[in-house]
């Protein structure tokens, strides 16, 4: 469901996989939404009832679904049915290999059944960003209806996957354990970095662009603005900043569901920012700029995903601090990387306090920013994870019988690989 030219999220991944199976000579092509995150808006020239592209050579048709103003639980299902329907109403020619996102979940349960309708051997692999009814239930917080539909629809969908791709091995035992993949159909490949090494940056012009003064401490949230993320907490670590007189500034940059109403809720905070999504120069930019690169969970989220903005912020070589729950997924990243430290998440007193210890202590932070960085180098190496991505496809592929697929899309050209 995301694809590039979304800035956020899932979409660089996707996109970067995508265009690195057809660097490696596989016929790539996908089929995907037109952009909507994290606005949940359809981006202004698109909304065709389908729109063909070429990306990085790579054959990319969007279908339009149906896009909820406000994504909550109903609204977001039926977002995925749309998008799983228009899928089961394609041609997909002879794929070698299929790739399917997760989430979306339902959408990837109706590629996996039109799927098996259309051919007999074809192999489906199951790229997981986030575990689907992990999540719900840290929303919920309770093994609520929605949580048990989620959780049968992954262990189908998982169970039957000729192949379950991973980002992290915290996820395995989930898997495994939780929703009956055996083990040997589950692989980890790390998510990398997207982001090309940064330049330098010269700091004082950069911040004197998004307005921060010299003697304030910057500490910068970057990414989606929705329910998960939980920054009413870092409202608050910034209103106790102002009534406490310390010369802390919280920045929140981009966009999301709840950007409104965190505005709302933070007006007349004077240390507190709001800056929309950056481009590919200012991003970096405020990255190196800022004195803190934040993190921010809700209460409750604990090992549904891995933050994408991690691998961002490693390539910074700014420590990193991440108020979430310090046993979960996150807080472990962090330290293995040695990028920082984690806090209890919805506690803005807590925050601020470890933000302001970080930045009293520069050569603490400069080894957290170090650390970060070489991390990036090794764990998160994006040529190393795509090049076993298209070794893993390649296998799977060759290992199948030639696809056989019912009813008119025989008279398609073989198609190798397939992201949906």
């Amino acid at each position: 469901m995301n694809y590039p030219p979304e800035p956020t999220g899932i979409s660089p991944y996707t996109g970067a996989l995508a265009a690195g199976l057809a660097a490696r000579g596989h016929e790539t092509r996908a089929l995907t939404t037109h952009p909507h995150y994290p606005d949940w808006r359809i981006r202004a020239g698109y909304g065709q009832w389908s729109r063909n592209e070429n990306i990085d050579h790579v054959a990319v048709e969007r279908l339009l679904h149906y896009v909820p103003r406000q994504p909550r639980r109903i609204s977001r299902l039926l977002s995925e049915v749309s998008f799983g329907l228009r899928l089961a109403l394609r041609s997909w020619g002879r794929p070698g290999a299929v790739v399917a996102v997760s989430p979306a979940l339902f959408s990837s349960a109706i590629a996996y059944a039109s799927a098996r309708l259309r051919y007999r051997s074809v192999p489906f692999i199951v790229w997981v960003q986030d575990l689907y009814s992990q999540g719900l239930a840290e929303f919920d917080g309770r093994e609520s209806a929605g949580v048990r539909l989620a959780r049968v629809v992954e262990r189908w969908l998982l169970g039957r996957a000729d192949r379950v791709v991973v980002i992290h091995d915290r996820f395995v035992p989930r898997v495994r354990d939780d929703l009956g993949v055996s083990a040997d159909r589950i692989s980890v490949i790390r998510n990398w970095t997207h982001l090309p090494p940064i330049p330098e940056v010269d700091v004082a012009a950069a911040r004197a662009g998004f307005g921060w003064s010299e003697g304030e401490k910057v500490v910068l949230h970057c990414g989606n603005m929705g329910v998960k993320q939980g920054l009413e907490n870092v409202i608050e670590a910034a209103r106790l900043a102002a009534q406490r007189g310390e010369h802390v500034r919280f920045v929140l940059v981009g966009d999301g569901s709840e950007r409104a109403r965190l505005q709302k809720l933070g007006a007349g905070i004077p240390t507190l920012q709001f800056l929309p999504p950056l481009d590919s120069q200012d991003f970096p930019a405020a990255l190196r700029a800022a004195d803190v690169l934040l993190v921010n969970e809700r209460p409750g989220v604990s090992e549904m995903a891995v933050p994408s903005k991690l691998t961002s912020y490693f390539s910074a070589g700014r420590p990193v601090l991440a108020a979430t729950d310090p046993l979960g997924i996150t807080a472990e990243e962090v330290r293995a990387a040695g990028a920082g430290v984690a806090v209890q998440s919805g506690a803005p007193d807590v925050l601020l306090d470890a933000a302001i210890a970080l930045v009293a202590d520069p050569e603490r932070a400069a080894a957290y920013g170090e650390s970060a960085q070489r991390y990036r180098e090794t764990v998160l190496d994006a040529d190393f994870a795509i090049d076993r991505f298209a070794t893993l496809v390649s296998t799977l592929a060759s290992a199948a019988p030639a696809a056989a697929a019912v009813g008119p899309a025989t008279q398609e050209p073989p198609m190798p690989a397939l992201p949906a």
